[in-house]
């Protein structure tokens, strides 16, 4: 397996080297912030070492702010509360009430999300007007995620992607965490004829059906069906619902697998499992029953179990075939190349993913900002595992994420050089359409930053910190808790 997972790592080894990313991400926000003009939209990706903008989807502008929040709830310093709840005031409702993207998972429950968490745990002061305010906020959010809604032959559907009703992307798993919130706040979609339609009932056939078209399970779909290899997009023909084929717009190829997209998954099919796991049954039980189709997918073996029932079985399936294939598929030392296939990839040494990996190597860019969502999606699957008896599972997924881990928040990838405005170096965005800088006497993108992976990178550390000072354990619905 090329990733050496370190089983002696503990998140006590891990706290110092988290404590001193937070001492770093303090200079980095407050540069930006001093830096960064409104008019020229969400910061996305550093150029130079410098954030720019790139107008495609304003996703990113959630983890501009909510890197503030994140600081405060790690280091306890005030200036980054205060300034972060005043640009969300300021600059996040437009996003609320964005019915043209798939993203309100990133942006919303990243800010408006993080403060009400902040708030139930007593780290800021209770104010309940200010409460209803943010709770208003995510119920609307949620609410307009759920309406971007495709239909599709069997009666289940899928929340669609910015591309239109015909797409499903396997990043908008993460994203889905807008409608479980929303649906916890009490939050139903307003149809036709005031027909009120559920937000867990969607939620719940959208992870579904991102498990059974955007995760290959072996089963011979197509020629190129390996386990845990995930596609960045499904393509269904909206005319009958029927399923059509894959299609990438951010990987190489639909038969090959973008290991951004790959982390997506594993990351959102764990929290998922984390939050399904505390619904009343009863609620879970009143969603519609499986499909046939959907039905004859789970084909999980006995010997791991969680939480029960068809539709767990079908997401811890999910959650654990992915997290197999990152493993298998990433370098050493957990850094992933970009896409598992692309197309110079031969060039490298033929045991590369034998070694740690190579940033600065002339063929292929690796993206880092996969391997921090990756580690988080690994420590939460493993925390999964434990909390459902299977110690050995969650030992091995929790040690994986340690060890990832420790890559991110050491040299060549945490930023040190304070007028480089990125804090985890060698992140890539969008590789086909040469979005990412290159820099002069490189051959590939390298050495830059990304909202997203510095956003991840500091979600991830806190979890670190919080289980090393044996604090209450972050969740994204730990801003709506669950009620007797």
């Amino acid at each position: 397996m090329p990733l050496r997972i370190d089983p002696a790592l503990t998140v006590h080894k891990l706290a110092a080297p988290a404590g001193r990313m937070f001492d770093l991400s303090a200079q980095k926000i407050l540069s930006l912030e001093k830096s960064w003009k409104p008019a020229s939209g969400a910061p996305v990706f550093t150029v130079k070492g410098r954030y720019a903008s790139r107008g495609w989807t304003e996703w990113t502008q959630g983890f501009q702010f909510g890197s503030g929040l994140l600081q405060f709830d790690a280091t306890g310093d005030r200036g980054f509360l205060d300034s972060a709840r005043r640009n969300i005031v300021a600059h996040m409702s437009a996003h609320v009430s964005h019915h043209g993207v798939h993203d309100h998972g990133f942006n919303n429950i990243s800010t408006y999300g993080n403060l009400v968490r902040l708030m139930h745990e007593e780290k800021i002061e209770w104010n309940d007007r200010e409460k209803e305010f943010y709770e208003l906020a995510l119920k609307v959010s949620g609410a307009v995620q759920a309406s971007r809604w495709t239909s599709i032959a069997d009666g289940t559907g899928f929340i669609h992607s910015f591309n239109g009703p015909h797409s499903l992307f396997v990043d908008t798993i993460r994203s889905c965490r807008s409608l479980a919130v929303a649906h916890q706040l009490g939050q139903v979609l307003g149809g036709e004829q005031d027909a009120r339609i559920s937000l867990l009932q969607r939620l719940v056939e959208h992870v579904i059906n991102t498990a059974r078209f955007n995760v290959f399970h072996g089963e011979q779909r197509d020629r190129y069906d390996v386990p845990g290899r995930t596609a960045h997009e499904a393509i269904f023909n909206v005319s009958n619902g029927s399923f059509r084929c894959c299609n990438s717009q951010q990987g190489f190829s639909p038969f090959t697998t973008w290991t951004r997209g790959l982390a997506w998954a594993l990351c959102g099919f764990a929290e998922q499992l984390e939050f399904l796991r505390t619904v009343p049954r009863v609620q879970l039980d009143t969603a519609r029953p499986l499909s046939a189709d959907a039905s004859r997918t789970v084909r999980r073996p006995a010997a791991s179990r969680g939480a029960s029932g068809p539709l767990f079985d079908i997401i811890e399936r999910a959650a654990n075939v992915t997290a197999e294939f990152y493993l298998a598929n990433c370098c050493s030392d957990g850094i992933p190349m970009w896409d598992t296939g692309a197309p110079n990839l031969h060039r490298l040494p033929s045991d590369y993913l034998e070694r740690a990996a190579d940033p600065f190597n002339q063929w292929e860019p690796v993206d880092s900002s996969a391997a921090a969502i990756a580690a988080q999606g690994f420590i939460r699957l493993g925390n999964y595992w434990r909390a459902g008896g299977d110690k050995k599972q969650g030992a091995r997924y929790r040690q994986a994420g340690f060890t990832i881990t420790r890559t991110l928040l050491s040299a060549p990838y945490l930023s040190i050089q304070p007028k480089h405005q990125g804090l985890l170096l060698h992140s890539v965005y969008h590789r086909p359409n040469g979005w990412d800088s290159i820099a002069a006497g490189q051959q590939v993108p390298n050495g830059e930053s990304s909202m997203w992976g510095d956003y991840h990178l500091r979600e991830l550390a806190l979890l670190i910190l919080r289980e090393a000072e044996g604090a209450p354990y972050p969740t994204f619905f730990g801003c709506a808790p669950h009620t007797p």
